[in-house]
C-alpha cells in the first residue's frame, strides 16, 4: 500500500489527469449498469472525450492568459509611474517658477523702494587751506661791526626805538674802539663793582633794565650790547645820535 501511494505522487499532472479521466469513464460504466434494462434504453451516454493533450492545452491557454493578465497589469503601472513623474516634474517646475517670480518680485519692489529714498546731498569738497606764506629767509649779517650794528639796528626799528649807523659806530668807537670784550675797571662804576662793558660800555644793572627782547642776555653779546644801550640812550636822549661822550 505504501508503495502505490508513492508511485502514485511521483505520477506527473498530465498522468494524474488522465487517470482522474479514466476514473470518471469507470464510474460512469457503473452506473449504467445499475440502471435497469427499461430505463437504460432511453438513456442516450454520451462517450467521454478526454485527453491528456487536451487538457495541456487547456491549461497552456490559461497561463497564457495569466501571464496577458500581468503584462496588462504592469502596463497600466508604468504608464502610473511615469505620470506619476511627469505630475512631480511640473509641480517641481512649478514651484521654481513661483519662487523665481518671488524673488523678482522682492528685487523690483527694493529697487523701488532705494529709488524713492532722497539722494543725500553731496557733502561740500573741502577747500584746500590757504597755503602759509613762507617766512621769510632770516637775514644774514656779517660777524663784524658793520654786521652787528646793522643787525642791531633792524631790531630796534622793529621796535619804534630810533637810532642811526653813523650816531652808533661814532658812540662806539669813542667806547671801546669797537672791542665787544671790552670792560673799564677805572672809572666810578667800576669802583662801585658795577664795571662798564661791551662795545657801548654799558653797566650790568642798566643792560638788565633795557633789554630787548629777542637778543641775548649776555652783556658781552654784539647785537645784545648795542640793541639795549641805544634803547637806553633813546629813553634818557632821545637817540644814541644825541649822545657825544659818557653817557
Amino acid at each position: 500500500m505504501r508503495s502505490t501511494v508513492s508511485g502514485y505522487a511521483r505520477l506527473s499532472k498530465v498522468h494524474k489527469f488522465s487517470a482522474a479521466g479514466v476514473a470518471a469513464a469507470a464510474s460512469a460504466a457503473v452506473a449504467l449498469a445499475v440502471v435497469p434494462a427499461h430505463a437504460a434504453e432511453s438513456v442516450a451516454v454520451k462517450p467521454v472525450a478526454w485527453s491528456a493533450e487536451a487538457f495541456g492545452q487547456t491549461q497552456d491557454a490559461e497561463l497564457a492568459k495569466q501571464v496577458d493578465a500581468a503584462v496588462a497589469q504592469a502596463k497600466v503601472a508604468a504608464k502610473a509611474a511615469v505620470k506619476k513623474a511627469e505630475t512631480d516634474a511640473a509641480a517641481k517646475a512649478k514651484a521654481k517658477a513661483d519662487a523665481e517670480a518671488k524673488a523678482k518680485a522682492e528685487r523690483e519692489r527694493a529697487s523701488r523702494s532705494e529709488a524713492r529714498k532722497p539722494i543725500a546731498a553731496k557733502p561740500a569738497a573741502a577747500k584746500p587751506a590757504a597755503a602759509k606764506p613762507a617766512a621769510p629767509a632770516k637775514k644774514a649779517y656779517a660777524d663784524n661791526l658793520d654786521g652787528w650794528i646793522k643787525e642791531s639796528l633792524d631790531i630796534l626799528h622793529a621796535k619804534g626805538v630810533p637810532a642811526s649807523y653813523e650816531g652808533i659806530k661814532r658812540n662806539i668807537m669813542r667806547e671801546s674802539t669797537g672791542n665787544p670784550r671790552a670792560i673799564n675797571d677805572w672809572d666810578v662804576n667800576a669802583v662801585n663793582g658795577v664795571p662798564s662793558k661791551g662795545l657801548l660800555q654799558i653797566i650790568d644793572p642798566t643792560f638788565k633794565a633795557y633789554h630787548v627782547e629777542g637778543t641775548s642776555w649776555d652783556i658781552y653779546d654784539p647785537v645784545a650790547n648795542i640793541t639795549a644801550s641805544c634803547n637806553y640812550a633813546a629813553d634818557k636822549y632821545g637817540s644814541m645820535d644825541n649822545v657825544n661822550s659818557a653817557y
